[in-house]
């Protein structure tokens, strides 16, 4: 997921979204657990998709707080 089609989303599809990734990666630690997964890499990305979502999620957060602080 890239960081201009994240901004596009609104702050609740974030949120599921940053859900749905954390299902995914405890989804993927199961198959790793069980020895089902073959594709380690997706671990990396996965986690890398979440921070995006949350980076991008707090600034938000941030810029609604500077705006109510200043008006």
């Amino acid at each position: 997921m890239k960081v201009a089609d994240i901004h596009a989303l609104s702050t609740e599809e974030i949120r599921a979204s940053i859900e749905e990734k954390r299902e995914e990666y405890f989804k993927l630690r199961f198959q790793f657990s069980t020895g089902q997964l073959t594709d380690h890499s997706k671990f990396k990305w996965v986690r890398r998709d979440i921070a995006r979502l949350e980076t991008i999620l707090r600034q938000r957060e941030l810029a609604t707080e500077l705006e109510a602080s200043e008006g």
